[in-house]
């Protein structure tokens, strides 16, 4: 009965993601198969995937071994032995399967090597020790140029990111969704929603439907250094020898007023509510609060509807649960319309009356200007040897130090000059279709709170003097 084998292939960069690499292998390694009187039993295909990088699993290679334990295949034919390991362990672990069983059968195109005999296990070890070598010069070889790239302003090569064409031109259509979504971190909304909206209209991804978007991936498309033109190096922002950030060769989407705007947002909710959920499902949820006991109410739906609706209702109760009374509760969709109502009304009323005037400009920015200054000169005097390294690095902390808590002060009068322009876009839509975050940002704008008093006992006609706004 003849062997049962399993194909291998592997490439480690498949830029183009069309599998040509890949299918060459797999065509040369099916008719070393049938030249060896083999049936493959099945191909394993592990595309675009290192075999070097450690923290790299490749589920196909983890396949492979796993049915060669359990019998399910009696050998592996591969294109070359370096396409199966280039670690020492990963090789190791294949070693131990042929010594287990001396009768599978293992094949590559380009090298004859026997994994059940002692020699050419030792041959199989060197020319993986061999390969992993060459892949740590390659490695170094190319971080070297990586930097040198990053130096020069640069890209690195290999998929354009997200809202640029190849040339480093602006993908118009791409910034356009990439500036949207800022503009509602800036009004509110979570990143978990705007990842759900663009998941639904297949946004985002250079490699359009190849992958479902994680919540990181849009939080880095929109806070990018490369949106300013700022340059990184390893996720760090590469400085001159000025002590300035490296300026990319490509065409900018924000500002970097713009881009420190949005930046702080995201940094600042995460310093607020570290893996805490934002998500909300009604209007005035932890803003509401029992007007007895002053507790905060939350909703919560219940099983009756509405006259003339199909749609369950839902209530802002006092909760015992939650540290209230217990005593306060009141059906939701009239509170929600009387609150949208009175802060509709008071922001048209504060539109009217307000008065144009040229955008404010960061008090300090002088002052964060002139120890940019004095850190490049300190920098190079000790480049002409006007002064000892010794002395400069007994300078320079505290002047950097400076120089990081402005730029942390700038980032945050930018977001709340940038957050109060976004908030307030679009407000004349229906309020209804914004997102909830930003619906209760533009309520948290207005109130500070709202407080629901006790209607009594029995069924009673919506009163508003009982629902009492807390104005900021």
């Amino acid at each position: 009965m003849a062997p049962k084998v399993a194909v291998y292939t592997r490439i480690s960069r498949d830029d183009e993601g069309d599998g040509l690499g890949v299918a060459r292998q797999r065509e040369d390694c099916e008719r070393l198969a049938q030249l060896r009187g083999w049936d493959v039993a099945r191909v394993y295909e592990d595309n675009d995937v290192s075999a070097f990088k450690r923290n790299v699993r490749r589920p196909e290679f983890e396949l492979v071994l796993s049915d060669l334990a359990d019998g399910l295949i009696d050998g592996v034919v591969a294109y070359d032995l370096d396409r199966l390991a280039r670690q020492p362990k990963d090789l190791e672990r294949l070693i131990d399967l042929f010594d287990e069983r001396k009768q599978r059968v293992f094949a590559t195109v380009t090298n004859e090597v026997i994994l059940s005999a002692a020699d050419g296990r030792t041959m199989a070890r060197v020319m993986v020790a061999f390969a992993n070598k060459a892949s740590h010069d390659a490695s170094r070889r190319i971080q070297r140029k990586h930097l040198e790239l990053a130096r020069q302003g640069k890209p690195n090569g290999g998929p354009v990111p997200y809202g640029w064409n190849k040339d480093g031109t602006v993908d118009r259509e791409a910034a356009g969704h990439i500036r949207a979504g800022q503009k509602q971190l800036l009004a509110g909304v979570r990143v978990g929603t705007i990842r759900t909206d663009w998941q639904r209209r297949g946004l985002g991804h250079p490699r359009e439907g190849t992958t479902r978007l994680a919540h990181h991936h849009i939080e880095h498309m929109l806070t990018s250094p490369r949106l300013c033109g700022y340059r990184t190096y390893k996720g760090e922002i590469l400085l001159d020898n000025d002590g300035q950030p490296v300026i990319g060769d490509w065409e900018t989407i924000n500002t970097v007023e713009e881009w420190e705007a949005v930046c702080a947002v995201v940094a600042e909710r995460k310093r607020k509510d570290p893996g805490r959920s934002l998500a909300r499902k009604y209007l005035l949820s932890g803003i509401a609060r029992c007007g007895l006991c002053h507790a905060k109410i939350r909703g919560q739906a219940n099983n009756r509807r509405a006259p003339g609706s199909k749609a369950a209702t839902f209530t802002y109760q006092c909760s015992v649960v939650n540290g209230g009374c217990g005593k306060v509760g009141r059906v939701g969709e009239p509170v929600d319309e009387f609150i949208i109502s009175l802060v509709l009304a008071e922001q048209r009323e504060r539109a009217a009356v307000s008065v144009a005037a040229p955008a404010e400009q960061w008090p300090r920015l002088a002052e964060l200007v002139a120890v940019e200054a004095d850190i490049a000169e300190l920098t190079q005097a000790a480049k002409n040897k006007k002064i000892t390294v010794s002395t400069l690095l007994q300078l320079l902390p505290d002047l950097e130090r400076n120089r990081d808590e402005l730029k942390l002060e700038r980032g945050r009068f930018n977001k709340e000059r940038h957050q109060a322009e976004s908030l307030f876009a679009d407000v004349g839509e229906d309020f209804r279709s914004l997102p909830i975050e930003r619906q209760q940002a533009l309520v948290l704008h207005s109130l500070s709170a709202v407080l629901i008093h006790p209607a009594g006992r029995g069924r009673r006609k919506f009163d508003p003097s009982l629902i009492e706004p807390v104005w900021r």
